[in-house]
């Protein structure tokens, strides 16, 4: 099997890293990575001439190419693209044909090429989307069967600087269990906070968030770094649907009060900001009733969770009828003499296989599908299931 051709840099180096731990014979090497021994060899005496340089591909291109275009058609393009920024090749090509037009002009597409190697093509940063989340949402018929968590959007404060309230509200009682205003919605500034309330007010069933940074990413499954966390403490991440903000209707109309009791204006610094949250937080807890509550207070309604947080973080484990397989540091699974990209926000973690017919095989990390292996291609495809109505 040839080396994968949008990692093989990867492998390559992974390759080497192997041979230098001194553990794997040439044979071992050729067979773990799916290459010749004659292979093996070539890149190791790559690495010992060049070190890591050496294992990349050299140059094919020939010294000369006789269907290059003319410097002085080149030139011209070029040169209508810097009087005219904003011209894509098609219309340059278009513009020097009306006007040069005995010139044999290249194809719209080789002018796209010459005008990239120019550096005068601006690329467009391509938007990765977040894998719907397809299991049907949980219903919440007591405190903690299910949480909603949200950044509400951001607003500058008084001295100009940026403030991103945290929240969290348990599902069932209105109770909201925290509203942190944070400087940058990250993993790193998020998962304290996560981590605090649920020290706090114990473990939720599930925690219900939208597709959007830290709650979700383009990885495998939609998982991000927080809601790996989530399933290793056994809470499941449950994310609505794009565009769907209705989903989390609650948490959605408790913005809506929270904005209008803290943010219009907004204060003068963080400090005040904080402030006003946690003034708000007390009234909206303990003094409002709700309706849907009978006219209740969330705090009476409201219990602390029996599941309480894990001094240390558990473990994955499966039952015997899977195979488990741990993911490399590349994001990588080697899985019968190929490797297959999973994600990196997985790397180190233990994934269970199941086979499901003859050549595909279910992947998921601890309770939560992944998706579907098909060993024949090497491809993974998402975990398709019917969304449920909330």
């Amino acid at each position: 099997m040839p080396w994968k051709e949008t990692c093989a840099m990867d492998q390559r180096m992974q390759l080497i890293g192997d041979w230098l731990k001194r553990e794997f014979s040439i044979t071992d090497l050729g067979e773990l990575y799916g290459v010749s021994r004659p292979t093996v060899y070539k890149w190791i005496g790559r690495y010992r001439e060049r070190g890591s340089v050496g294992l990349e591909e050299m140059a094919r291109k020939p010294l000369n190419h006789p269907n290059a275009t003319p410097a002085v058609l080149v030139e011209k393009i070029v040169g209508m693209k810097l009087m005219h920024q904003k011209m894509g090749p098609k219309k340059i090509i278009a513009s020097l044909e009306g006007q040069y037009a005995q010139e044999r002009w290249p194809a719209v597409s080789t002018a796209g090429e010459i005008l990239k190697r120019q550096g005068l093509v601006r690329h467009r940063k391509r938007r990765r989307r977040v894998t719907p989340y397809t299991d049907p949402l949980r219903g919440c018929d007591k405190p903690n069967s299910v949480w909603s968590a949200d950044y509400k959007g951001q607003f500058n404060t008084g001295d100009g600087k940026l403030c991103y309230p945290l929240t969290m509200t348990d599902n069932y009682s209105r109770y909201l269990l925290e509203c942190r205003g944070l400087s940058q919605p990250t993993y790193e500034q998020t998962q304290p906070w996560f981590e605090w309330t649920l020290r706090e007010y114990g473990l939720p069933d599930a925690i219900r968030t939208d597709n959007g940074v830290p709650f979700a990413s383009a990885a495998l499954g939609g998982l991000s770094r927080l809601s790996v966390w989530f399933i290793k403490l056994g809470i499941r991440p449950e994310r609505i649907l794009p565009g769907h903000p209705e989903q989390n209707g609650r948490h959605e109309r408790m913005h809506r009060t929270l904005k209008e009791a803290t943010v219009d204006p907004p204060k003068r610094n963080l400090a005040e900001q904080q402030q006003a949250f946690e003034e708000f937080k007390h009234e909206y807890n303990c003094e409002r009733p709700h309706e849907s509550l009978g006219q209740k207070t969330p705090s009476s309604v409201y219990q602390r969770s029996p599941r309480t947080y894990p001094i240390r973080l558990p473990q994955v484990e499966y039952n015997d009828d899977v195979v488990v397989k741990k993911v490399r540091h590349s994001g990588e699974l080697y899985w019968k003499g190929r490797f297959i990209h999973i994600s990196k926000v997985l790397a180190q973690e233990p994934l269970a296989l199941k086979q499901i017919d003859d050549h595909l095989w279910s992947i998921s990390f601890s309770f939560y599908p992944l998706g579907i292996l098909n060993e024949v291609t090497g491809k993974v495809s998402p975990a398709n299931k019917t969304r449920g109505k909330v």
